[in-house]
């Protein structure tokens, strides 16, 4: 659940030292970690030389990743360690909630919260420092949320480039330095043949769906058949019957459904925005009037569900509805379909595939000074958006097509 209830908001400061992350990584934690929990066994590293320049030079660094997992910011680890640098980075702040190990890794690691809920003017004065001091490098992802379709990049937020633009005049008029902006893809590979896991975890969906497993039908067919099952289970969840039309037609009148009835709920101006800044506005509604009143245990009951919809509702738009649909399905896309199911119906996703991790680093994006125009595109948005794509692309020809082994 991405609102905390248990607590108001309050900022968490990166830790500044180094001794904990030297100590994490000469123990290899993080590798213990990602093997145990989200079943990365290897890594390779690319491009590390234009992040190397831009050290040596002491520029203010943004590293700006696509984002399709949660071992995403552990996984920069890797290159950190290689070019002896620490890092610092923008973590929502109920990732700090989910654990007091989890909250007391992620600040000792250079973690600090921001509070999506609202405007957090400590988070970004602290990007924004870091930046302008460039004492190490900051990753901030710019899809803002993990999407579990890695070949695919989410729209990006202006917020980046807020942070660095402000991070570029502050800097320019302190010491004359630069402020760089390096994109990085992150490609998660499968090292393994993945049949016999997709089989298995593909027939426990199924009996949780109270299905028998049809003879005949390939991976990629079941895969397809539970990833419309659980569509059809939403619909008669929040709708009470199936829609009519096609998939798109129907995933989109379900979210205006939902989005609808939540926002007459809490009093918000109907279809303000795009799906994206009306979920955002709700979750900031949500949060908002939860900590400002009394409130009973049916109304805080009622809070949550609109936060499992919201949240289901964003899943719903970051998936491509075609993501199966391509002439050659990789190994990599039936691996991630099957986790985001396994996520949106048991809470939890299987990590047993086996993955590499291809940490691409693209060249340094100069950041200029002045502010982004108005009312037009902004071109460094537009340039960071295009050197990821294309790095994705590069990357993504290296998965596996995918063959059903019988």
């Amino acid at each position: 659940m991405t609102v905390v209830f248990d607590r108001p908001y309050q900022f968490v400061p990166p830790h500044s030292g180094s001794m904990w992350p030297f100590f994490i990584q000469r123990l290899r934690l993080v590798d213990w970690y990602l093997r145990r929990k989200e079943g990365v066994i290897s890594w390779e590293c690319r491009g590390l030389e234009h992040l190397k320049k831009s050290l040596d030079r002491g520029d203010g660094i943004l590293l700006s990743p696509n984002h399709c997992r949660y071992a995403d910011p552990l996984v920069l680890g890797w290159p950190a360690r290689l070019l002896k640098t620490k890092l610092y980075a923008m973590a929502s702040w109920h990732l700090f909630n989910q654990g007091k190990f989890d909250g007391f890794a992620i600040q000792k690691m250079g973690g600090f919260s921001i509070h999506r809920e609202g405007v957090d003017r400590q988070a970004l004065d602290t990007a924004m420092a870091i930046l302008t001091m460039a004492e190490r490098p900051l990753v901030l992802f710019p899809e803002g949320t993990t999407n579990r379709s890695n070949d695919v990049l989410k729209p990006l937020l202006n917020g980046v480039s807020f942070i660095a633009r402000s991070a570029a005049r502050r800097r320019k008029k302190k010491s004359n330095g630069n402020v760089v902006i390096h994109p990085i893809a992150i490609k998660y590979l499968c090292a393994d043949d993945i049949c016999d896991w997709a089989r298995q975890r593909l027939s426990q969906i199924e009996r949780g769906f109270g299905w028998q497993t049809p003879p005949g039908l390939s991976i990629v067919q079941r895969t397809r058949r539970v990833v419309d099952g659980a569509f059809v289970l939403r619909e008669v969840q929040y709708l009470g019957t199936t829609g009519s039309g096609t998939i798109e037609q129907r995933r989109d009148a379900l979210v205006a459904s939902i989005l609808q009835r939540i926002e007459s709920r809490l009093a918000i101006e109907s279809g303000q925005g795009n799906t994206r800044e009306r979920v955002r506005a709700i979750r900031t509604e949500i949060a908002s009037q939860f900590f400002r009143q009394d409130v009973d245990q049916k109304s805080e009951v009622q809070f949550r569900q609109d936060v499992i919809a919201v949240d289901m509702v964003q899943e719903m738009i970051s998936y491509p509805n075609s993501y199966l649909d391509s002439v050659e399905v990789t190994d990599t896309r039936i691996v991630e379909t099957i986790q985001r199911i396994e996520e949106s119906i048991c809470g939890k996703a299987d990590c047993g595939v086996p993955l590499r991790a291809v940490i691409q680093i693209g060249e340094a994006i100069s950041v200029p000074a002045e502010k982004a125009p108005r009312g037009e595109v902004d071109p460094l948005m537009l340039e960071l958006k295009t050197q990821l794509e294309k790095m994705l692309k590069q990357l993504v020809g290296e998965a596996r097509p995918f063959a059903d082994r019988y």
